[in-house]
């Protein structure tokens, strides 16, 4: 098998292209125009410009000449004397496509989004692909309305894409125009009634332009076009909130949390919403459980325990508290505000074997945290193992930092330690510590 490399099979390919371009010209123009395709290949572009400057003076009327210069000289980002000779080309051939894109190269590179724009419209003769970079131009250049125009154009000829659908997004977040924007969604929605993207965005439009019962009433429209739609639910559960039918929005709240279409994130704001509904409608309590037991495996992260479990010490419910501290560190143990709050329910209901291997394996990723140390010994010394208390309580106190409240926390434990040892008079050295603290504070 012959191996052919990639550059050589380019250039041999980009100098039949030339040929059929070029005209009767001599042999030392050829060696010069060929040396310049040659350095080009290998990116060698100053040294394809000297062979090119050559050939130019051979056959000053060759197009090819200039449409090489361009593109050497755009290869070194000397953007002005590109441009001078792809318009060269273009004197010479009126409407050279190629001509034209290697210009849109040049303006787009340089942020001169004006000078694209009238290249692009040239190019979509020959490529209609171009009206979507139209599209982009005109946002760049904060003309919403065209942008919106092609946009839709576009979705006509073509259909919805992810690409036009995030460039709209875009043009709504930038554009003050919420007008334009409302009636724009508001044919697109007529025209493709199935799109919920366009509903949703409606809505949001709605919502921030404070005419919620124009959302809540595209909302509805969502799931009459789409009755399957659980994404319509995001939206409805807080509409059915503010109008006071808290039934209706639990349901809501059932589908998401049902949801495999709805991403963990969204699931996370609706049950932050339940749990301020919950506090306010107590009434509703039995339905948490429940509800946190629709959410996916995929979504029941640490973050979302961590919140049933704040929600609950605020309810001053700490076992439940506890309960849910526990499942999210299952899941996360290297959240050391989450250890911590469990460590400190652990300690006050006796569950000190738990807490002394929670602590244990959680110094193994904060080997510097005090606290931790401070626990630890805590459980160990609740458990009888005196000496490991004593080793733990001893260590913590190196890395303490400042913290005068826990400082006494430390001499009160190791005056226990010495205490259980039968040291009578260490364990009076540390509670005098601590008593000293005390008074200080």
């Amino acid at each position: 098998m012959n191996f052919i490399p990639a550059i050589s099979f380019a250039q041999e390919k980009d100098e039949e292209v030339v040929l059929d371009d070029l005209g009767n010209v001599t042999d030392v123009f050829q060696e010069h125009f060929f040396e310049a395709l040659k350095q080009k290949a290998i990116e060698n572009y100053d040294r394809a410009l000297e062979s090119l400057e050559k050939a130019a003076k051979e056959s000053p009327n060759e197009l090819a000449v200039y449409f090489e210069m361009a593109k050497n000289h755009a290869y070194l980002k000397q953007w002005q004397q590109a441009e001078e000779n792809y318009n060269k080309v273009l004197q010479m051939e009126p409407g050279k496509p190629e001509a034209y894109e290697g210009l849109y190269d040049i303006y787009y590179n340089t942020n001169d989004y004006s000078k694209a724009i009238e290249v692009v419209k040239k190019l979509i003769p020959f490529d209609k692909d171009y009206k979507e970079d139209l599209a982009n131009l005109y946002e760049r250049t904060e003309q919403y309305g065209k942008a919106l125009q092609i946009l839709d154009e576009l979705d006509r000829e073509l259909g919805n894409s992810d690409y036009r659908n995030q460039l709209r997004q875009q043009i709504y977040i930038k554009s003050d125009d919420s007008g334009t924007q409302i009636s724009d969604l508001e044919e697109r929605i007529k025209r493709t009634p199935s799109n919920e993207q366009d509903f949703l965005n409606l809505i949001l439009l709605y919502s921030e332009a404070d005419n919620k019962e124009a959302a809540f009433a595209t909302a509805k429209k969502l799931i009459q076009a789409k009755p399957d739609s659980d994404v319509a639910h995001l939206a409805l559960y807080k509409f059915y909130l503010d109008a006071d039918q808290p039934q209706e929005a639990v349901k809501s709240m059932e589908v998401v949390f049902r949801s495999d279409k709805i991403d963990a994130e969204n699931k996370f704001k609706v049950l932050n919403d339940f749990l301020l509904f919950v506090n306010d409608n107590p009434g509703y309590e039995e339905k948490l459980e429940e509800m946190v037991a629709l959410f996916s495996t995929e979504s029941k992260t640490d973050q979302v325990y961590e919140k049933l479990a704040d929600y609950y010490l605020k309810k001053e419910m700490p076992e439940e508290a506890l309960q849910y501290f526990e499942l999210g560190v299952e899941i996360n143990q290297g959240n050391f505000n989450l250890i911590k709050n469990t460590l400190l329910l652990q300690i006050d209901f006796k569950k000190f074997e738990e807490a002394e291997t929670l602590s244990s394996q959680s110094l193994d990723l904060f080997p510097s945290q005090s606290l931790l140390y401070l626990l630890n010994g805590v459980a160990n010394l609740n458990l009888e193992n005196v000496s490991k208390a004593k080793t733990m309580l001893e260590t913590g106190l190196d890395y303490l930092i400042d913290d005068t409240q826990m400082e006494r926390d430390f001499y009160l434990q190791l005056s226990k330690v010495y205490d259980s040892e039968g040291n009578a008079q260490k364990a009076e050295e540390f509670q005098n510590k601590a008593n000293k603290i005390s008074q200080n504070e």
